[in-house]
C-alpha cells in the first residue's frame, strides 16, 4: 500500500510517520510546505489513500491562510478527482481540519473552504473523504509557543521558564494526538466511517478542562521529582499530558537523584510514591545484617530481592506460631508481609543483599503503622 501525507514535517505529519513505518506494508510518500503544488498530480496517481494534514495558522500574511489552506486543497481536490475520472480510483482522504472552520475568521474560512473542496469530490465522484475538525491537538513534537497551551507549558515548565496565564478558568478541548492516528489508521485499514450530527469524522476521547487546570497539572509533573509522589498517569488526559510533558525533557533532565539514606546496616532509598497506590523503594543489606521486627496492622509490604541470599522470619502476634523461608536473588519470589505477624529479613549469604520493596500505603511518620517487636 502506498499513501501520501501533505504536511508530512508537521506535528500531526512527524506523529504518522513514525506510526506508518512500523508498517513494512506501507509505503508514505511526502509532500511538504517546500513542495510545489504542481505535484499533486502525479503524486495521486500513485498512492492508494491520502492523509491531508498541511495547513496554515499562523501566518505573517492573513493571505497564506488561502493559498496554505483553501488553495492548496483545493489543488488536492482537482487532483482527486482527475484520478477517479480518468481511472475509476477513488483515492480516500482523510482531511485535518479545525473546530476553528466554525467561525468567521480568515483561519476558519479558509478551513472551511478547504473542507467544502472536498466534500464537493465527495459528492461528485463518490471519494470517501474524512474531514476532522479537531479541537487543540497535543502530544510530542507540537511546536511549542505557537499554537498550542500544553506545548508551551511543558516546554517551559520543564525547563524552570515562566509561563503565562490570561484567564486560568478558560475552557479548553484537547485531543491527544495517538488517538487522532489511531483512527486515522482505522480508517486506512477500511473502519466504518463514523460521524457526528454535522457529518464530520470522529476523534475520540476529547477532554475538557480549563487552563489553569492544564498548567497545574503540568506543574505537578516537574514537582514529582523533588517529592517523589506520581499523580495518577495510567489513563485517560493525565496519561497522555505525562507522556507529553517527559517528551519535552531536556537531554540533560532525563535522569534525576533521589535521596539515599544510609547506616551501618546498608541503604535505603525510595523510587516512587503514589497517592493512592503506595510507594515504591529498595535497601541493600551488609553480610549478616537483619532488618526489620516490626509487625504492622494494616499495612502489607512486598519484597523481591534482586541480589544475594535472605531469610525472612514471620511471628504471629497472638499464637506464636512462627514461620521461615529464604529466597535469592538467582530466583524471582515475592515475599509478603502479613498484618499482625512481626517479621524481619537477614542477609544469609556472603555478599550484599539487594531488596526491592513495595508497600501499599506511603510512609506517615504520625500513622506509621509499624511497630518494634523482634523476633
Amino acid at each position: 500500500m502506498k499513501v501520501l501525507i501533505t504536511g508530512a514535517n508537521g506535528f500531526v505529519g512527524k506523529n504518522l510517520r513514525l506510526h506508518l513505518a512500523e508498517r513494512k506494508e506501507v509505503e508514505v510518500l511526502c509532500f511538504a510546505r517546500e513542495d510545489d503544488p504542481a505535484r499533486l498530480p502525479a503524486l495521486l496517481g500513485e498512492v492508494d489513500f491520502v492523509f491531508h494534514l498541511a495547513g496554515v495558522n499562523r501566518p505573517q500574511d492573513p493571505q497564506e491562510f488561502v493559498t496554505g489552506n483553501t488553495d492548496l486543497t483545493q489543488a488536492l481536490a482537482q487532483a482527486v478527482s482527475a484520478v477517479a475520472g480518468e481511472t475509476g480510483r477513488k483515492v480516500p482522504v482523510i482531511y485535518a481540519s479545525s473546530t476553528q472552520a466554525a467561525r468567521d475568521n480568515p483561519y476558519g474560512l479558509s478551513k472551511r473552504g478547504a473542507e467544502q473542496a472536498l466534500l464537493e469530490v465527495a459528492r461528485s465522484h463518490k471519494v470517501p473523504v474524512h474531514v476532522f475538525r479537531l479541537p487543540n491537538l497535543f502530544g510530542k513534537w507540537c511546536k511549542p509557543n505557537y499554537n498550542s497551551a500544553v506545548a508551551t507549558f511543558c516546554h517551559n515548565i520543564a525547563r524552570g521558564i515562566p509561563i503565562q496565564i490570561n484567564d486560568p478558568a478558560a475552557p479548553v478541548t484537547l485531543v491527544y494526538v495517538d488517538d487522532v492516528i489511531e483512527r486515522f489508521l482505522q480508517l486506512m485499514d477500511g473502519a466504518d466511517a463514523q460521524v457526528d450530527a454535522e457529518g464530520f469524522a470522529v476523534a475520540a476521547p476529547q477532554y475538557t478542562t480549563t487552563v489553569g487546570e492544564l498548567a497545574e497539572r503540568i506543574q505537578g509533573f516537574r514537582n514529582s521529582r523533588d517529592t517523589l509522589t506520581i499523580d495518577r498517569v495510567g489513563t485517560g488526559l493525565v496519561r497522555a499530558l505525562y507522556a507529553t510533558y517527559v517528551s519535552y525533557l531536556p537531554v540533560e533532565s532525563f535522569s534525576y537523584e533521589v535521596p539515599q539514606y544510609g547506616d551501618p546496616r546498608g541503604v535505603f532509598v525510595e523510587m516512587l510514591k503514589t497517592p493512592d497506590c503506595g510507594q515504591f523503594s529498595f535497601f541493600t543489606a551488609h553480610a549478616g545484617i537483619t532488618r526489620g521486627g516490626h509487625y504492622h496492622h494494616t499495612k502489607t509490604e512486598k519484597f523481591l530481592v534482586i541480589k544475594g541470599q535472605a531469610r525472612f522470619k514471620f511471628r504471629h502476634m497472638q499464637t506464636g506460631e512462627t514461620h521461615e523461608l529464604v529466597t535469592t536473588g538467582t530466583k524471582p519470589e515475592i515475599v509478603e508481609t502479613v498484618p499482625g505477624w512481626t517479621h524481619d529479613i537477614t542477609n544469609v549469604g556472603q555478599e550484599e543483599m539487594v531488596v526491592m520493596l513495595w508497600a501499599n500505603e506511603v510512609f506517615d511518620r504520625q500513622r506509621p503503622d509499624t511497630f518494634a517487636c523482634p523476633l
